[in-house]
């Protein structure tokens, strides 16, 4: 491939990831075709493919693998499917771009990044928040030596509703549903690999998510190799918005990133002063993130450099959250190196 040709894509899944990254790639990214969408739902890629002028739709993706005019994939199916589809991807020739997690089983995981070596082709891993501006500089104030040495990691991650119990039942448990990403930022804004995790946690947002298994409220402790403490809390509602912040405390100072407002109003009166909510959840968050991680995908291809999110790096946060499942259950730290 030429520096000047465009980077032929197919996109598997049309859900609210999938639909997202075709917007981007169909208005957004002039040096990317959109060449085919594939889905189930028939209707909706119809639709789809008319809205951003799609050339070519299909059910099986299969079609995408085979057509030598492709060169990427993104995988935005459910995360059953993300192994297999990879694979053969990869055994085809295709670059892939996978959503998160890889797999809820790390022998299929290792699997396929050993298919992916000796593919040659990239494997990136959608971690979109490395991509957020403002966790960056936090990461670039770190790196820098701009707070001096890190001793504390603060990660808030709190949804603002529930998801529907049908999902959770097959979301592979909070832990590797929603805090994996943030099992995610902590490796990427430290800089440094966790070494043992202590989990807590509990149902105190709606007992249906007990019932089906699960946990929606989570509090978990982060030992990372090089001796700084992390924290992470999770909550499953959040009745304000979307709460996403980060804090990296040091000794030197202290970078903190805190949550964006839907507007920068605020209205003072004789009952007090009040301002925007966040955005509502992390579509409207990081729509930004979601585009800048598909144009490093894109980049990686062209340049033929490493992707920015490798496929080791989606391997370590469900290392982390198998982790975080057994600590919660055995009510312990859980090294990682014993998972």
């Amino acid at each position: 491939m030429n520096n000047t040709s465009k980077i032929n894509v197919g996109v598997i899944g049309a859900g609210r990831i999938g639909t997202l990254h075709i917007e981007h790639l169909a208005q957004d990214i002039p040096d990317a075709e959109l060449v085919t969408i594939c889905s189930l739902e028939r209707g909706r890629i119809d639709t789809l493919a008319a809205q951003f002028n799609v050339p070519k739709v299909t059910n099986d993706y299969t079609t995408l693998l085979t057509d030598a005019q492709i060169d990427a994939v993104l995988v935005c199916t459910s995360t059953d499917t993300h192994v297999q589809i990879s694979q053969e991807a990869a055994e085809a020739g295709k670059h892939i771009f996978c959503e998160k997690p890889i797999a809820f089983n790390l022998a299929r995981i290792d699997e396929t990044l050993a298919i992916v070596e000796r593919s040659g082709v990239k494997f990136q891993v959608g971690f979109n928040r490395r991509f957020d501006t403002s966790f960056r500089r936090v990461r670039e104030a770190v790196a820098s030596g701009e707070i001096g040495e890190p001793h504390i990691l603060r990660i808030t991650s709190r949804d603002p509703a529930p998801p529907p119990i049908e999902y959770v039942k097959v979301s592979g448990g909070i832990f590797l549903d929603m805090t994996i990403h943030d099992f995610d930022m902590a490796r990427y804004l430290i800089g440094d690999e966790v070494t043992e995790v202590y989990a807590t946690g509990g149902v105190r947002v709606d007992p249906s998510i007990g019932e089906a298994g699960d946990i929606d409220t989570a509090v978990i402790t982060l030992k990372f190799r090089n001796g700084i403490i992390g924290t992470i809390d999770n909550s499953r509602e959040a009745v304000y918005g979307y709460d996403q912040r980060v804090e990296v405390f040091g000794s030197k100072g202290m970078v903190t990133a805190a949550n964006p407002l839907t507007d920068t109003v605020i209205f003072s009166g004789s009952k007090g002063t009040r301002a925007a909510s966040p955005p509502y959840f992390f579509v409207e968050r990081y729509k930004p993130a979601f585009l800048a991680e598909l144009q490093a995908f894109l980049t990686c291809i062209r340049e033929d450099t490493p992707p920015l999110v490798t496929g080791e790096d989606g391997r370590v946060p469900v290392v982390m959250g198998f982790a975080a499942m057994q600590s919660l259950r055995e009510n312990r730290p859980v090294r990682l190196s014993d998972t």
